[in-house]
């Protein structure tokens, strides 16, 4: 496989096809976890963790599970490979474990890893499979990144809280206090708000893709047709 197509594949799992965004895939985890960087990041990257090794284990055995035991045996390697993600974030990170909750072993039934095995790693080989899954993961990761800004700038004016949670006490320091002296705007850290901040994210993104669009279209050149005439030949 060529370094063009990993990077197609890394294009369309980030951007083209993001799952929160564009596939709206895996909404629960996206307007639930999203209340700050932190919380969305991290459980970002423990699914994006999870969809590179599934995708690395199931696509080498796709040609021999029987297409009628297919789905269970995939949510089987699945859950697995969540449960040891599970464990490893119990022992290191426990204040995160405990912030993330049920959301970390509800991974196991996230739309969003069983689509791209069913989709992709079902049909090609491990690498490719591999970095598909760690692609589409990345790119749920960013809209939880930005998503969790904008909900804890707005709602606390804070930017990182909670990041001692993951990194231990050392880091309580790098805790960035955009909004000096900020009473906080409760919407945008309930429910609604994490609504309106997708919708947000989503229309911008469709300007994006329209404004790319229009400048494709404006700089297209069309081959200039010579004028004059040619003589008739007999």
């Amino acid at each position: 496989m060529s370094l063009q197509e990993y990077k197609d594949i890394f294009h369309n799992g980030v951007w083209k096809q993001n799952t929160g965004v564009v596939q709206l895939l895996g909404m629960c985890p996206i307007l639930a976890v999203s209340s700050s960087v932190v919380n969305g990041v991290s459980l970002g990257l423990a699914t994006a963790v999870v969809m590179a090794l599934s995708g690395a284990a199931i696509a080498p055995i796709r040609t021999f599970v029987p297409n009628e035991i297919r789905i269970p045996v995939f949510i089987l390697i699945i859950a697995v490979l969540v449960t040891v993600v599970q464990y490893l974030m119990n022992a290191y990170m426990y204040g995160l474990y405990v912030v993330l909750g049920i959301f970390i072993p509800l991974i196991v039934t996230n739309c969003i890893v069983l689509a791209r095995i069913e989709a992709f790693a079902s049909k090609n080989p491990a690498a490719q499979s591999a970095w598909d899954g760690l692609s589409m993961g990345l790119g749920l990761t960013a809209v939880l990144a930005v998503l969790g800004g904008m909900r804890e700038i707005i709602g606390h004016g804070t930017l990182l809280s909670g990041i001692d949670l993951a990194l231990g006490d050392g880091a309580k320091n790098w805790v960035l206090h955009v909004v000096p002296n900020y009473h906080g705007f409760l919407l945008a850290i309930l429910p609604p708000g994490a609504f309106i901040g997708l919708g947000c994210l989503i229309a911008g993104k469709n300007w994006l893709n329209l404004r790319a669009e229009r400048k494709r279209n404006s700089t297209a050149t069309v081959a200039p047709i010579e004028a004059g005439c040619t003589p008739a030949s007999h």
